[in-house]
């Protein structure tokens, strides 16, 4: 079978003449808006084999429509595709069963344009790069094999080495509790906008671009400075911990048979085009061009485990349309990416007990609160009981697990931190992976003394999970704050200075000067406008420390500083500082964490709107 798929903006038919193989009970006439238009032409192969045929079809354009973000699809019989025409009776059998088997699959709104008539027809195509796709079907090739039918066990296990039902907690009211609802597929709240979107615009960090394809944001300079400075904690982590950063290519060529196979794995969820005669796709991790830098390099075992890093910018993830929203589920973001090369099995059990401690570790640093679950094979779990049982007691609180009974990706245990949203909606955000597959794939090997060949486990670990994620929920965690405010060392402002009148701007201005060297975000609101609504503005901007200067001020070099940590939903907490005072209180609470200076003007009067 010859498919010839276009996406349109506008696609309708009308049946003019009959011809002796007509179809009697086809709709004659009739259109669709923002279609996928798939002009087929059965071939006699696919006689050998209809139902094969018209399964391989049906998932072709499955595939497609996901790609592109449509539900609407038009079935249009066009014999000029192919010479080796099948039977018509055969080819209407063919067109029909892909009709049913795409009716009422995911949303979609199928029809099928009448086989046997001279139609007229016009077609609207959008012209970007995906928009015109062929595809050759053939029965047989590329069956589908017969599916493993998997069974999940959840239980949890304590800190003290207890194993317990799951159920037992779904009814708490903690975050743990949701973890276990959402994985138990227990019904979820109702699907209520996730508070973070509005805070992430209200507060001028990230927006929507209309310009671009759903789920790709512009960044605004307090959102970008937000988004650098987490990229460089991961960084520092990942360097404390001894990785090597990297930095590889976003798209690969789908001829390689490694890329192809690993890529394989994350079906429709993927951005592919064509660049001359190559079929390429953009990466959705930085798992590629690692393996790459593996592959050709030499690898003693006496250097190993060895830790590749990435801050991948950007991964691509073609994820459904409707699933799109906010920073909580992207097309485009940023992934810190880091790939350890293990020993052998024992050395990644090791590795992932120190890569699981940071990212406990990142939840407590960056203030969002993470609970986990464990996920392994039957065979990994009765031969590593005692390890699952340590890394939990390590951990210090319950964790939930589910045991696969075999294997069906590429790992055989994997760890994934969740934050849990305003809803009671987990955020997947650190996970940590025993990775057995890619070492084989990617033929990345090395030699033991005696001259054995070893593919070794590889971990792949992303300390943070992405880094829309973590703002994402530290966006949501401000919900249930009386104070809502960002940690110190990620707000935008740090201090902001309040001049009363303008005769104290420049007063001010050497003190903001002051601050800015000594290593504080600190910013003077020179605005011609009331020190009240100053200073209420401060507070919508979740500025730590807000001090107002006045005559009292510049006569004795004491500032009245509103502390937003210590305050309360309608009483500020206040407290008299000298200069030196409000900068220690700033490097207490900063500590060890990244810094950048400013990404806006120093004067809000010279600071534009973006939103």
């Amino acid at each position: 079978m010859r498919l010839l798929l276009i996406h349109s903006d506008h696609i309708e038919y009308e049946a003019r003449k009959k011809t002796k193989v007509a179809e009697e009970d086809a709709v004659p006439k009739d259109a669709l808006d923002e279609a996928l238009a798939v002009f087929c032409a059965v071939e006699s192969v696919d006689e050998e084999n209809i139902e094969d045929a018209v399964r391989q079809a049906a998932d072709e354009i499955v595939a497609t429509a996901r790609q592109l973000g449509t539900t609407n699809i038009m079935i249009y019989p066009y014999a000029h595709l192919s010479s080796d025409l099948a039977s018509p009776e055969a080819a209407v059998n063919t067109l029909r069963g892909i009709e049913e088997a795409l009716v009422g699959k995911d949303g979609f709104v199928v029809k099928r344009a009448p086989f046997g008539w001279y139609k007229a027809f016009s077609l609207s195509c959008k012209g970007h790069p995906l928009s015109e796709l062929s595809r050759t079907i053939v029965p047989g090739e590329g069956a589908a094999a017969p599916k493993k039918e998997i069974e999940h066990e959840f239980f949890v296990i304590t800190p003290e080495g207890e194993r317990k039902d799951a159920a037992d907690y779904a009814n708490e009211k903690t975050p743990f509790a949701s973890l276990v609802r959402k994985e138990l597929g227990y019904p979820g709240p109702e699907g209520a906008e996730p508070v973070h979107v509005d805070l992430m615009r209200a507060k001028e960090l990230v927006e929507y671009e209309p310009r671009s394809d759903v789920g790709h944001h512009r960044w605004m300079p307090r959102g970008k400075l937000i988004r650098d400075l987490l990229s460089d904690y991961v960084l520092a982590q990942v360097l404390d911990y001894g990785g090597m950063p990297v930095e590889t290519p976003v798209m690969y060529d789908l001829g390689d048979k490694a890329i192809a196979e690993h890529a394989a794995k994350f079906g429709e969820r993927q951005y592919r085009f064509k660049s001359g005669n190559r079929d390429m796709m953009l990466r959705f991790a930085a798992c590629f061009g690692m393996f790459s830098i593996m592959h050709d390099m030499h690898i003693s075992p006496n250097t190993l485990p060895m830790k590749l890093y990435e801050l991948s910018t950007y991964s691509f993830r073609h994820e459904q349309k409707g699933e799109v929203i906010g920073l909580k589920r992207l097309r485009a973001f940023t992934m810190p990416d880091m790939h350890t090369l293990c020993r052998d099995v024992d050395g990644a059990l090791a590795a992932f007990e120190e890569q699981l401690v940071i990212g406990w570790k990142s939840g407590e640093d960056l203030e969002t609160p993470l609970v986990g679950v464990f996920r392994c094979t039957r065979d990994f779990f009765d031969q590593y009981e005692l390890w699952v049982k340590g890394i939990v007691a390590k951990s210090g609180v319950p964790m939930l697990i589910e045991v696969l009974s075999d294997r069906v990706h590429y790992w055989i245990a994997k760890v994934d931190l969740a934050a849990i949203d305003a809803q009671g909606r987990p955020i997947e955000n650190p996970t940590v992976q025993i990775d057995i597959e890619s070492a084989d794939r990617f033929d990345i090997k090395y030699y033991t003394p005696d001259g054995t060949e070893v593919h070794p486990p590889i971990l792949h670990c992303s300390p943070t999970g992405s880094i829309e994620r973590v703002i994402c929920a530290m966006l949501e965690g401000t919900a249930a704050q009386a104070v809502p405010s960002f940690p110190t060392w990620l707000a935008p402002t740090q201090v902001r200075l309040v001049p009363v009148a303008e005769r104290h701007v420049c007063f001010a201005e050497e003190i903001g000067a002051r601050l800015n060297a000594a290593g504080i975000r600190a910013d003077v609101d020179d605005r011609d406008e009331s020190v009240n609504k100053k200073v209420r503005e401060a507070g919508m901007d979740w500025v730590p420390y807000v001090a107002v200067i006045g005559d009292q001020e510049a006569e004795t070099g004491r500032l009245m500083v509103t502390i937003r940590k210590l305050s309360e939903k309608k009483k500020p907490y206040k407290e008299t500082m000298t200069e030196n005072e409000l900068i220690q209180a700033v490097k207490l609470e900063t500590a060890g964490k990244p810094f950048r200076p400013l990404y806006t003007p120093r004067l809000l009067s010279r600071k534009p709107r973006f939103i």
